[in-house]
């Protein structure tokens, strides 16, 4: 069974927000609003719940969910090698509409699916997500929403796709932003975009010399 619970003003989405970490800490699914679209969370630490990401959304679980994290601290928690370049970006744009794919930690405790010993990280910049995610600690978070349907803006569409397979949806109204975040690939010789997205090319080019990928980034 699956509840829907406010978190628009954070005088009161205490309650909340206790519902959602419990739900999390069991390993249950939550959705939750973010500064792009709605996402789909679990706690990145808890393989089985990461996997029922891909599983509620009926898709293959091809690639890997982001991370979300609470401040651009925890990156280095999470990953090692990063690049001076990708300190600038972040510190430029997070919290906001940037996710970087770096090396992760070898000694992580976790199993996001086949990473190839990289993770996906970003700073959401929604108040009720960095609420969330100050209490949980790193979320693995991908769309909340069925594979090959658009993104969701609110808890309602989510909750019509998604259905009573999520324990908690997180309302906060509709969602700020339409587009998902930028994905920029810092494994590699050089910074290069892997999907366009609220942060755009020439914004980053501003910062740090990143490559685009096809004709349309």
């Amino acid at each position: 069974m699956s509840v829907v619970l406010g978190c628009t003003d954070p005088q009161t989405w205490g309650p909340s927000m206790d519902e959602a970490v419990n739900a999390l800490a069991r390993g249950g699914l939550v959705v939750l609003p973010t500064d792009t679209v709605y996402g789909l969370g679990a706690d990145a630490f808890q393989p089985e719940a990461v996997a029922a990401l891909a599983s509620v959304r009926r898709r293959v679980p091809a690639v890997p969910p982001p991370v979300l994290v609470p401040d651009a601290r925890t990156l280095d928690g999470l990953c090692t090698d990063v690049p001076d370049a990708v300190r600038d970006l972040v510190q430029a744009f997070w919290p906001g509409g940037l996710t970087v794919i770096c090396r992760s930690q070898p000694s992580l405790a976790w199993d996001l699916g086949d990473a190839a010993g990289t993770v996906a990280v970003r700073v959401p910049d929604h108040a009720a997500a960095l609420a969330l995610l100050r209490r949980t600690g790193p979320l693995a978070v991908t769309g909340a929403h069925l594979s090959g349907s658009p993104a969701t803006r609110n808890a309602q569409d989510a909750q019509d796709q998604l259905g009573p397979s999520v324990s908690v949806y997180l309302d906060a109204g509709p969602a700020p932003g339409t587009t998902p975040s930028t994905i920029v690939d810092a494994t590699g010789g050089r910074l290069r975009v892997v999907r366009a997205g609220a942060v755009g090319l020439e914004l980053l080019r501003t910062v740090a010399d990143v490559e685009p990928v096809g004709e349309d980034t």
